[in-house]
């Protein structure tokens, strides 16, 4: 058995080995469990096993909390496994020995855990050497300090060199080639280099070994139909991957002793510099172009999404500092800070990945991140199309919707792929509008040359200086624009953007979460309401006077993002007072096959504006037939 302890004035964690019977707590050291602390009695607590079940008995004048309970002086609580005990500034958790930390303390062996260990070796060696912290940013990545980092890695490995076994070894050589292979890959898909912190010393790199590399690289390309294009470039990483063993096989070949010790102090250099210059662990899965979503878990827990599902990577990060660290260097360059009384974030990276980030005291589990990478290379239309999202004859009506000056709603779940429709329909908008953005954390990547990013900010640590997505709509109505785009709408400012819409500013685009164009309706209506207090049917009319389409997203059962309606709010129906929406487009169910997925077809409903899109040139009705 074991009892977790968390302190929640230091954040200090401690678990605790303890018998099956009479398990004592209080402030004493004669109790099992000692809490020091004036708020625990020096006998304050005691926990029985009974008939098959755990009890724990309030012996403590001031009493205690047990499952959110109160529990009174000398009254007992069944007690469950996970269920929190409070006794003044402590939780106590009674635990089945962890599982997890058994397999754990088994995988220390195994060769990515010792290489891990002589990389921590390194890296605290590194910053005694340099008198860097481990938290924070490094400073300035310039040339000078780049040299210094990657000059002191290389003499420390030269001492550390001898504790890498031949299995670890292995493991390094399998991981560098590997990454160098997909890196090739993604610079002939792309013509963008990876892992390049802009400096690299010449004196660390040898050109006869980098030629055998590039050897064995082009070889493992060679070896497959790859097309090596930029929307291509996930699938072109699976067929590499699928055939990889086979390919390692034939590069072994080639490895002489000497190449081998090259490699392995490359990537122990690579991956120090990553921890100090770049995003630790994270670094090469930012890049891999088949991982969706990064997902971080205390120090000891990195987990991937990849192809639809989720993997542990089995890597960790050296300390919960280091975590934090990088957590830092993410939000500090996007003007965010998290601490103790602001211990949630959303930031993005520079590519417009959405990062969200958690510590102590609200995440338990140690600090958090997850990261939702998006493409390098915003998509296209014909992108969406090739992957199966939205069909040619839908695609070219939206496109002459957005001429048109339609404005319109993406609505959707959760990593339905709303803001990757939204980039794609904006970047229909010709290149002579002035065009405002409005974002939480800035994501859109829009190619028009007049183009005005507006970003929220949070409050600063005095509480002041906050700027909301609301306010910053109300600011866009003072800048001229022509149109205006807002990353999401999510709560008061709803009422502001229907008002823009109803006031001149036509050809604006949004996204909500919604599950149905229906029920966009309803989260509108509702987000009205938290603004201002207005009748409802006020609130509808002004809803179905300012929204024209809406498209809906969906992630399907087979895993693709398809838009699965293309709707026009028509009006309001007069014997029911609800908004009224008419399917253009849409994906009909199969009978009697669930889980198969059918195309975006016409449903025959031609919307009231398409006499205007026809009349105007963007649109030729032969596209509903």
């Amino acid at each position: 058995m074991e009892v977790w302890i968390y302190n929640q004035y230091t954040d200090e964690r401690e678990t605790i080995a303890v018998p099956e019977t009479n398990i004592t707590i209080g402030r004493d050291d004669t109790n099992i469990v000692t809490l020091k602390s004036p708020f625990v009695s020096r006998r304050h607590a005691t926990i029985l096993f009974e008939n098959g079940s755990f009890f724990v008995e309030c012996l403590g004048v001031s009493g205690m909390t047990v499952a959110n309970r109160e529990l009174q002086s000398h009254t007992r609580h069944k007690l469950g496994y996970g269920d929190e005990i409070r006794l003044g500034e402590f939780s106590l958790y009674l635990m089945q020995p962890s599982v997890k930390r058994v397999s754990a303390d088994q995988n220390v062996s195994s060769p990515r855990k010792r290489v891990s260990e002589v990389e921590e070796e390194i890296h605290t060696e590194l910053l005694g050497r340099l008198n860097l912290r481990v938290t924070g940013q490094v400073g300035t990545v310039d040339e000078k300090l780049v040299s210094l980092v990657k000059r002191n890695v290389s003499e420390l490995i030269d001492l550390k060199i001898e504790k890498i076994d031949k299995e670890m070894g292995v493991y390094i050589v399998r991981e560098y080639l590997w990454r160098t292979v997909v890196m090739e890959v993604n610079r002939r898909a792309t013509g963008r280099l990876m892992y390049n912190y802009g400096f690299e010393e010449t004196d660390l790199v040898n050109d006869n070994y980098e030629k055998v590399i590039g050897k064995i690289t082009s070889d493992v390309l060679a070896a497959f139909p790859l097309q090596l294009r930029r929307h291509t470039l996930k699938e072109d990483v699976i067929k590499i991957e699928a055939g990889w063993e086979e390919q390692l096989e034939k590069a072994y070949k080639l490895i002489t002793p000497e190449l081998y010790a090259y490699i392995v102090k490359r990537l122990l250099s690579r991956e120090i510099e990553d921890i100090v210059l770049g995003y630790g662990p994270l670094q090469d899965l930012l890049e891999m172009p088949n991982i969706n979503e990064i997902m971080v878990v205390g120090k000891d827990k990195i987990y991937i999404e990849k192809d639809g599902n989720l993997h542990n990577t089995n890597r960790s990060f050296f300390s919960t500092k280091i975590v934090e660290s990088i957590i830092e260097r993410i939000i500090n360059p996007v003007g965010r800070r998290i601490d103790r009384s602001t211990p949630l974030v959303d930031a993005r990276l520079p590519d417009g990945s959405r990062v969200n980030a958690a510590i102590n005291p609200i995440s338990l589990s140690g600090p958090t991140l997850t990261i939702r990478k998006f493409a390098s290379v915003p998509f296209t239309v014909d992108d969406l199309i090739d992957f199966g999202t939205i069909t040619r004859p839908a695609a070219t009506f939206l496109k002459a919707c957005v001429f048109g000056r339609k404005n319109i709603l993406i609505s959707g779940g959760t990593a339905s792929g709303k803001t990757t429709t939204l980039n794609v329909l904006s970047n229909f908008i010709p290149e002579n509008e002035r065009i405002i953005t409005v974002e939480d954390s800035a994501e859109l990547q829009l190619h028009q040359e007049h183009l005005v990013s507006l970003e929220t900010r949070p409050p600063n640590i005095e509480g002041k200086g906050a700027y909301k997505i609301s306010d910053l709509v109300k600011n866009t109505l003072r800048m001229r624009p022509d149109r205006i785009i807002v990353g999401e709408v999510r709560g008061a400012e709803a009422l502001d953007m229907l008002q823009a819409m109803n006031t001149g500013h036509d050809g604006s685009l949004s996204t909500i979460h919604a599950n149905n164009p229906d029920d966009t309706m309803l989260r509108l209506e509702t987000m009205v309401l938290m603004a201002v207090d207005m009748p409802v049917r006020a609130i509808r009319e002004q809803i179905s006077a300012a929204i024209h389409l809406v498209v809906q997203v969906a992630r399907m059962p087979d895993g693709i993002r398809r838009i699965t309606h293309v709707s026009e709010v028509v009006g309001i129906d007069p014997n029911t007072g609800e908004i009224v929406t008419e399917d253009i487009f849409h994906i009909p169910p199969i009978d009697g096959a669930p889980d198969q997925v059918a195309e975006l077809v016409h449903t025959g409903y031609l919307p009231d504006f398409i006499d205007e899109l026809v009349r105007r040139d963007y649109l030729d009705i032969e596209v509903f037939t």
